[in-house]
């Protein structure tokens, strides 16, 4: 979450004035995150998320995650319900973007989840694909191949000193796994940013799964990847086994692992590590110091990439 396009409270006044969620109390912004624009609102009827949909997020998209998450809560999966104005729709704009009310969920991300969290927040990783199935619509995958290829030549146009250095690995990285997502793996609807600060945890168990915006369809295996990668590895990059193997077990206690799969996970670590190695990359070139946002290191990725690829080749 973060804060790129101000929002007034009277513009958000004026907004909501086409739901029924009461009297606006107060609006707060919401710094962390990269991508969109997030408030807290408090209304005379409880507490909501205010988003407004910046640059990467396609506005076509929206109704493939909101419908997904839409989906989910209606099958007692644990995430927020969007919130549907008077004409019944999910969207609206405020000040130039798409925007969205979502249900305020209760809980709080861990910083040093214990292997228990970990194991927890896999099984419900493997839940969430099971229970996204028979959701029809279709999303290709918003930050794969193509993009990372688009990603890394933006990147050579601005790239220097440590980042030059950081986007020739990359660059290898690239020319080496090809379009590794081609797998026929198993797959549907994935969360595909299942990190630690998009679950929430109350009272030891998982409260909440939220932020969907890159959600789309793949493979299960790849999704599984991602959260690994997000969750089996300290703030320096380096791979914690425990962490990982934690995850992974709490994950295929729900659904196990085809053969396939399993061997394909190296190599989709790999393949995750490279894709949030160079959005992290692409957006510290191109930050805008205006916006209140910080961007994240796109070491601390690269070095989760070598970890893969020595698996993959032990």
């Amino acid at each position: 979450m973060a804060v790129f396009t101000p929002v007034s409270i009277d513009e958000a006044k004026g907004f909501l004035a086409g739901y029924d969620l009461g009297e606006v109390v107060e609006l707060t912004p919401i710094a962390e995150g990269v991508e969109n624009t997030n408030y807290r609102l408090e209304t005379a009827n409880g507490r909501f998320v205010l988003t407004l949909f910046e640059g990467r997020t396609d506005e076509a998209s929206l109704p493939f995650c909101l419908g997904l998450t839409a989906h989910l809560a209606a099958r007692g999966f644990p995430c927020p319900t969007p919130i549907e104005d008077r004409a019944g729709a999910w969207l609206g704009r405020l000040n130039g973007r798409a925007a969205a009310v979502i249900e305020w969920k209760t809980g709080a991300w861990l910083r040093h989840p214990s292997e228990a969290d970990q194991a927890a927040a896999g099984a419900v990783l493997a839940r969430l694909h099971q229970t996204a199935a028979g959701f029809e619509i279709q999303r290709e995958n918003p930050v794969g191949p193509a993009m990372w290829r688009r990603l890394a030549d933006r990147c050579a146009a601005g790239a220097s000193g440590e980042d030059r250095v950081l986007l020739d690995q990359v660059e290898a990285a690239l020319a080496r796994l090809g379009d590794v997502l081609g797998a026929d793996l198993p797959g549907g609807p994935i969360h595909a940013d299942y990190f630690p600060d998009n679950i929430l945890f109350e009272g030891g168990q998982v409260s909440a799964v939220i932020d969907f915006y890159f959600g789309c369809n793949g493979a299960f295996a790849y999704d599984l990847a991602i959260a690994l990668s997000a969750w089996g590895f300290d703030a320096e990059g380096r791979a914690m086994p425990g962490a990982i193997a934690a995850f992974q077990r709490g994950y295929e206690s729900v659904r196990p692992l085809s053969e396939a799969e399993r061997a394909a996970l190296p190599r989709l670590g790999e393949a995750a590590a490279l894709r949030f190695t160079l959005t992290r990359l692409h957006d510290r070139i191109f930050h805008d110091p205006s916006k209140l946002v910080t961007p994240k290191d796109p070491a601390v990725f690269l070095r989760r990439l070598e970890h893969w690829r020595a698996v993959e080749t032990a």
